[in-house]
């Protein structure tokens, strides 16, 4: 079907050299730095050439930055402040800085300038907001540029009267320098812009999860609610049918239906009943549990023919009462999570072990497997790392924990969601290879916290 390109049913304006916008990167955002650019060249350039009298091509300067000025004002005039630029376009616009920087420098010594430490500036910004891509294609062209005028540039702009000629192994260091420069910054940048916004991802996935397990528990106080406003109605309707019921003759043909009639109320009752605390039918009526008895339910489900999953209570005072947790959800997914990791690496057996004192409350979690990579130590806890769980080889290394989430296996997010969860509730979470081999989840609380009269107060996780 062809396009209708008159009156309302225009085609959408594309972005020259790609897309119709919608990436990460504000095209007023690269028009207002390329005007502090234009500034600091101006005010260089009129330095030089005026205040200090320096010799120096001036038209050719100067066109180079009235090229600057031109496609500033042109994309300002054809787009709206807010329109995001694709990586690809970007990059393009990224590539022109470069290709400029790179003229005004030819004309003003190649890189024995010292602005030419300026050829980081647009890399370090594709860094921080492109693809990694499109930030190594920026960044091989950068070397080029540095490497073209590094071999062929007009003199450095010097009093008429002085010469200034570096040699050529100092030129060449300043060459590595910048190249080095280049490389290592826009890697580090990456790196840390992709490890914020993993993060960032990774803790909007928590809140998804927690946001789902309250809307499941505001359904209860709806649902309590309306048990409240309906209860009353269906207890009248339910009286009255049981009067009629009794007041009609066996073998009136009315009978059945006032019979009808009650037994529809008085399920109706239940049901409401039932849907007003959803969070008993699910704990059977048990909002509190000994801690051995919670964690045996948790570990219920994570048994199998292959997998042994053993649940220890041990006090550290014999005068001490096995505490009481709260089934929270958070608590709920936190641990399952971390048991149905350690289920997926084990070879045959976990082991929960629960031990507490006057001061604290412990939870560890050991499994026969091949236990955590050393290398890897400093990743735990952090999202979407990941050693595909459930297809290792035998003897193969735990890389990182990996429960699934919400049906999605392998997302690298089961660990980092089941320790965000366990430390809102209060609790440090820490991993460990102990000596006798496998992995070991260890959590610790202050007691009180889960085990306490009160229900505990948990944060929003804004």
């Amino acid at each position: 079907m062809a396009l209708q390109t008159e009156g309302g049913n225009k085609p959408p304006r594309r972005a020259f050299f790609g897309g119709t916008g919608g990436g990460r990167v504000r095209l007023r955002t690269l028009i207002n730095l390329r005007w502090l650019a234009i500034a600091g060249q101006s005010a260089a350039l009129f330095l030089v050439y005026f205040a200090l009298g320096y010799s120096l091509p001036f038209l050719y300067c100067a066109a180079a930055i009235l090229a600057s000025v031109a496609i500033n004002v042109g994309l300002a005039l054809r787009y709206p402040p807010s329109y995001r630029l694709t990586n690809r376009a970007a990059t393009f616009y990224l590539a022109f800085d470069v290709a400029q920087l790179g003229t005004l420098l030819y004309f003003t010594g190649g890189i024995t300038n010292p602005f030419a430490l300026m050829f980081l500036a647009p890399v370090v910004i594709a860094a921080t907001s492109l693809n990694l891509s499109n930030t190594m294609i920026l960044a091989f062209f950068a070397f080029a540029s540095v490497s073209v005028i590094g071999m062929w540039h007009e003199p450095l702009p010097w009093p008429q009267a002085e010469t200034l000629l570096l040699p050529p192994l100092y030129q060449a260091g300043i060459w590595a320098a910048l190249v080095l420069g280049i490389g290592f910054t826009a890697v580090y940048a990456w790196r840390i812009a992709s490890e914020s916004a993993r993060m960032s991802a990774g803790l909007s996935a928590t809140q998804l999860a927690l946001s789902r397990e309250r809307r499941l528990a505001s359904i209860g106080a709806l649902a309590t609610a309306a048990a409240h406003e309906l209860g009353t109605p269906l207890g009248t309707i339910a009286v009255v049918a049981r009067e009629l019921e009794r007041a009609l003759p066996e073998n009136s043909p009315e009978i059945e239906d006032a019979r009808l009639l009650r037994e529809q109320a008085e399920r109706c009752r239940a049901i409401i009943a039932r849907l007003a605390h959803p969070e008993e039918a699910m704990l059977g009526g048990i909002a509190r549990l000994p801690l051995g008895a919670f964690l045996d339910d948790i570990a219920h489900q994570h048994r199998s023919e292959d997998i042994e999953v053993a649940v220890r209570v041990v006090s550290l005072r014999d005068d001490d009462v096995v505490p009481q947790v709260w089934r929270v959800p958070e608590l709920v997914h936190g641990l399952g999570n971390i048991l149905e990791n350690a289920a997926d690496f084990a070879q045959s057996r976990v082991t929960v072990e629960a031990r507490w004192d006057a001061g604290s409350l412990y939870v560890t979690v050991d499994d026969d497997g091949p236990g955590f990579a050393p290398e890897i130590f400093e990743a735990l806890g952090e999202p979407y790392v990941t050693s595909r769980p459930g297809h290792r080889a035998p003897g193969e290394t735990q890389m990182m924990p990996d429960a699934p989430i919400d049906g999605h296996e392998g997302m690298g997010l089961g660990f980092f969601i089941a320790k965000v969860l366990l430390e809102q509730t209060g609790g440090l979470v820490k991993a460990t290879n102990p000596p006798g081999g496998g992995a070991r989840v260890a959590i610790a609380w202050a007691r009180g916290v889960i085990d306490g009269p009160e229900l505990p107060i948990l944060p929003d996780g804004e």
